[in-house]
């Protein structure tokens, strides 16, 4: 049975005493409430405000496509509020910070894949010194899913999941990339080879999308379920029914560290919001990249 969640996730608004120093616009809408934004070079990068608050962590044992893995499920109070890159990096911000494109699937707005937890580190450091004064880092695991879950408390921000087949789960086809539809008119000569069989549509080749072609979650995130997989900050920790405040797995730097959301070529069970998984700090894969946190000071 899965817990209640915990009614607490704050009200402050992130621009009453203006805007964040680094910002070179923000602005509110109707939709999705703050976001501020920051340009290297004629690339513009959007982010959303996360409130800090409670939520609960991980999935109840009847989820469709459960794994172990993701229980207990147990209440999570992150303390600091932050800003969240509303897409992963994309290949023309990872170019335009690094002046590199190790990407499989070459194309400006799609996510920049096949970059190890290193090569984001070296990212960060170089996105830095060249915005200086802003906190770049990856979100922890915690912040991760629960700026994914954006207050909900489903398998998906959307709701419910069903799970029809390997790759066929409709719930997911109006908010991820994944390996029932990323190959649904896929727009490069140079595709993967489709999952072969049970997929939501019929198709041969697939790969990464753009990033915003899919519908946004209620805090204005897009692709956090599918497209790519993203690197989280810390490495692996087990989980415990007990009350976690800022929950922070291991930091050794051998540390398998923490993947989520799932991927334009995953199973439609690893594309839900508790889906968690490891790799090795130094790994690549053409389903792999990753994005930003920014920690505001000046409300903490």
């Amino acid at each position: 049975m899965a817990l209640e969640p915990p009614p607490s996730i704050e009200t402050w608004h992130p621009l009453l005493e203006g805007p964040p120093t680094w910002a070179s616009g923000w602005g509110e809408d109707k939709e999705f409430g703050p976001f501020a934004e920051f340009k290297v070079g004629n690339v513009t990068q959007r982010l959303r405000w996360i409130p800090k608050g409670s939520f609960i962590m991980g999935s109840p044992k009847d989820e469709p496509g459960r794994f172990d893995r993701e229980g207990p499920q147990h209440q999570v109070t992150l303390t600091k509020g932050f800003w969240l890159f509303d897409t992963p990096v994309t290949q023309e911000l990872y170019e335009a910070v690094t002046g590199k494109n190790p990407s499989r699937f070459l194309s400006p707005n799609r996510p920049v894949e096949q970059v190890s937890w290193n090569d984001a580190q070296a990212f960060l450091q170089e996105l830095r010194e060249q915005i200086t004064g802003i906190d770049f880092d990856l979100p922890t695991e915690a912040e991760w899913e629960y700026a994914c879950r954006a207050g909900t408390q489903h398998a998906l921000f959307a709701g419910l999941i069903e799970i029809l087949g390997k790759c066929n789960a409709p719930a997911l086809d109006s908010i991820a990339w994944y390996g029932g539809n990323s190959g649904v008119e896929f727009d490069l000569k140079d595709g993967a080879s489709a999952w072969p069989e049970e997929k939501q549509y019929e198709f041969e080749k697939c790969g990464s999308r753009e990033v915003r072609q899919k519908q946004a979650n209620p805090w204005g995130l897009y692709d956090m379920l599918g497209n790519v997989y993203e690197w989280c900050k810390d490495g692996r920790r087990e989980y415990e029914s007990t009350p976690e405040v800022d929950p922070y797995g291991s930091s050794e730097d051998s540390a398998v560290r923490v993947i989520r959301g799932g991927g334009w070529s995953s199973l439609a069970r690893s594309v839900r919001a508790a889906y968690r998984s490891w790799s090795s700090p130094g790994n690549r894969r053409n389903f792999l990249g990753f994005r930003c946190r920014v920690r505001e000071f000046k409300h903490q």
